[in-house]
């Protein structure tokens, strides 16, 4: 490959702030087919009930365990990587080559609390990482710690000769630039990108920037001179959203080429694979196929070039995509990527060192198991991007549907309800009994060898207020896309929000400023859209006064009631959305939930911990009466205090099953027993117990 330089013009830095004005996650202001933009960064922040509870473990207690976890190396080296390659010190790099990327994400959420927050000690902290970052990274903008490193020791650049690996299998050379894709090096350049746009949004510093940028130009220049190469090193490909949104903060339309291009040459890929979704060019993909992980980014990064061209092939692919997943293959939860390991039967052959391996897979439609559920929460937290990027150009609802449940069932269960240890796959059944060990434990861990999922955790859930709102390009319109006790404050905006939601359906907005503000949408879930009605006649507008006005043209148009009105200081909405207790039953199609039922009240997915079964039973000898009567009681867990479930259940048997017997009689016990549900995000914090989701029914 030709040697790869960049430049950085007076000009180019000039239109960043002509084009990044908007300053939200995703700044779609200027896109083409945007419907809504995200509010400015740190413009929301939550003030009281249940996510001001998480952001404030998260702000004072994860950032900085995360932060002594990287700084220690002899637990992750991951800050120590840095240190080396910038020259500090002498050493070897150790840790996984995507550990770079990772750093990058933790410090995404640094930034994102900074921008609320502005505490000048975490100021200080990114600071002196984004030294170590500016010094690490080469003049031409490649950065990848483990062969900076190497090149340090040999005063040369390097680049492999050999980059024809592919699998699943971490390469083997990590020394040279490039030998195997699975090295992560795009993947970690993209996350490099991205978290130096939202560090300049959050602080209007460009430290970080200009290594993003730097970044984003030996892409691009990497682009020109061996397109072929780069089109190999597609994984994860975080790179995509980076490049989009670098076109975004500064308007320069090569970084939107470069988005462009590293789509299109995903389709000259030789011997591509479903793993990673390329055997077949993109434009013919309808299914959700292959790597969990590597699918969503990709359909997040496709969904951002949508927004840009607005192209009708790629919507249908996207929306397709989308409905494939929503339909046939998400668990309740959210849970993505089903399989721990399958085989694709597409495009291969029955040869056996041919058949293409896929880890932590999509698998066919209905093929979800609950015990052997894989989940990794970065699938998750791609499905949320993806669905995020479809909102803003849609303006439909069930997109901030799932954007919802990820965050309350899909994502928050991968951290501790004390901010310290995580999971990086979510089962959604654990049993005592079951005869094997998983590849990873079904209790979350502090540090996990695989350390991708808990910074991505962490900046996604303290990135959680900057999905609550959006607006029409022309400000005059506001989506309120999640509900939680906050406070919106923006050139134009001031507006309060009260309530006890997740856990209660009652909402108030309180109008304090709305200058030029003639609509509130808010949106209205699925779990209440039967009583859309009865929401419908109960809400009210009252002025500052207290005199309600007379009703506003209310009307529910793509899932948002939308309460049009010339808002005015003073004005107070309220929306009532009754909240009931829920048994859902899934398609007889997923075999392994066939007489069970899973248990919603509102958003929360719930689950049996085996602590709260009335004589410690079993739970698989809990079965659920389709007409029980569940009660709200309050139940706090490190802190944490939500609303749990409480109900009179039959217990089928009393005696435990043998390991050496496979079948035996059905004997009926009638006996009742009072159990207990908590939410699923809140299992596994007491200690080594059973759980599951999906429940025995009794109808």
């Amino acid at each position: 490959m030709k040697k790869i330089t960049t430049a950085l013009g007076i000009l180019f830095f000039a239109s960043t702030f002509c084009y990044g004005q908007y300053n939200g996650l995703t700044d779609m202001s200027k896109s083409k087919m945007a419907k809504m933009v995200n509010t400015p960064i740190g413009s929301v922040h939550w003030t009281g009930g249940f996510w001001n509870n998480r952001f404030q473990v998260l702000n004072q207690t994860s950032i900085w365990d995360m932060w002594n976890t990287w700084n220690d190396p002899n637990v992750s080296h991951g800050f120590r990587n840095f240190e080396i390659a910038a020259g500090d010190v002498e050493g070897a790099h150790k840790g996984p080559p995507f550990h770079d990327g990772d750093m990058y994400k933790w410090l995404e959420a640094c930034a994102t609390a900074y921008a609320i927050t502005k505490d000048k000690k975490l100021d200080q902290l990114m600071d002196k990482f984004i030294d170590a970052v500016a010094r690490s990274q080469r003049a031409d903008g490649y950065i990848h710690t483990p062969v900076i490193i190497e090149e340090r020791k040999k005063n040369a650049e390097s680049h492999s000769k050999d980059n024809t690996v592919i699998g699943i299998e971490i390469g083997k050379d990590q020394k040279n630039a490039f030998a195997s894709r699975l090295n992560f090096e795009t993947y970690n350049l993209g996350h490099l990108i991205t978290a130096g746009i939202i560090h300049k949004r959050a602080t209007g510093k460009d430290n970080l920037f200009k290594c993003s940028v730097k970044a984003a130009d030996f892409l691009y220049n990497f682009l020109k001179n061996d397109r072929d190469e780069l089109a190999r090193n597609a994984i994860c490909p975080s790179h995509y959203m980076g490049a989009f949104e670098m076109y975004r903060m500064t308007g320069n339309k090569k970084y939107m080429e470069l988005g462009e291009e590293l789509i299109a040459i995903r389709d000259s890929v030789k011997n591509g694979e479903d793993h990673n979704q390329d055997r077949i060019p993109f434009r013919q993909q309808y299914e959700a196929m292959g790597h969990a992980v590597r699918a969503n980014y990709l359909y997040a990064g496709v969904a951002d070039l949508y927004a840009e061209t607005g192209e009708e092939q790629l919507y249908k692919n996207l929306s397709s995509i989308w409905d494939d997943i929503a339909e046939h293959k998400i668990y309740i939860t959210g849970g993505c990527g089903a399989l721990y390991d399958g085989v694709s039967p597409d495009g291969t052959t029955y040869n056996q060192p041919y058949i293409q391996q896929i880890h932590q897979a999509y698998g066919r439609q209905f093929q979800l198991p609950n015990e052997t559920s894989h989940n990794e929460t970065c699938a998750q937290i791609g499905e949320l991007l993806y669905s995020w990027r479809l909102l803003e150009t849609t303006g439909d609802a069930k997109y901030a549907e799932m954007v919802e449940n990820e965050l309350y069932n899909g994502i928050l269960p991968g951290i501790s309800l004390d901010g310290t240890k995580y999971f990086y796959t979510q089962a959604l059944r654990k049993n005592k009994d079951f005869p094997y060990v998983m590849r990873w434990p079904k209790e979350r861990q502090k540090y996990i060898s695989c350390f991708c999922c808990p910074p991505n955790t962490l900046r996604t859930l303290i990135q959680a207020q900057e999905y609550a709102y959006s607006v029409n390009k022309e400000g005059s319109e506001l989506y309120v896309n999640l509900y939680g006790e906050n406070k919106l404050k923006t050139k134009n905006l001031d507006i309060e929000q009260l309530t006890e939601y997740p856990f209660e359906g009652d909402v108030k907005l309180i109008i304090n400023k709305a200058k030029g503000l003639k609509a509130v949408k808010m949106r209205i879930p699925e779990w209440c859209q039967e009583s859309v009605n009865e929401i419908i006649s109960n809400s009210t507008i009252t002025n500052k006064r207290g005199k309600t006005i007379a009703k506003p043209n209310v009307m529910l148009e793509n899932g948002y009631l939308t309460f049009q009105h010339n808002y005015q200081a003073g004005d107070i909405i309220k929306i009532s959305m009754p909240m009931q207790v829920k048994l859902i039953e899934s398609n007889p199609l997923v075999e392994e939930n066939k007489n069970q039922i899973a248990v919603k009240r509102g958003p929360i997915v719930y689950c049996l911990e085996g602590n709260d079964i009335e004589g410690k039973a079993d739970i698989d000898d809990i079965q659920i009466p389709a007409d029980v009567n569940f009660k709200t009681v309050k139940q706090t867990i490190d802190g944490h205090t939500f609303t749990a479930l409480e109900g009179k259940v039959e217990l089928a048997q009393s005696k435990a099953w043998n390991n050496r017997q496979l079948y035996r009689e059905l004997k009926n016990n009638n006996k009742q027993i009072t159990v207990r549900l908590i939410p699923y995000y809140a299992w596994g914090n007491r200690g080594n117990q059973d759980m599951t989701v999906w429940m025995n029914v009794r109808k």
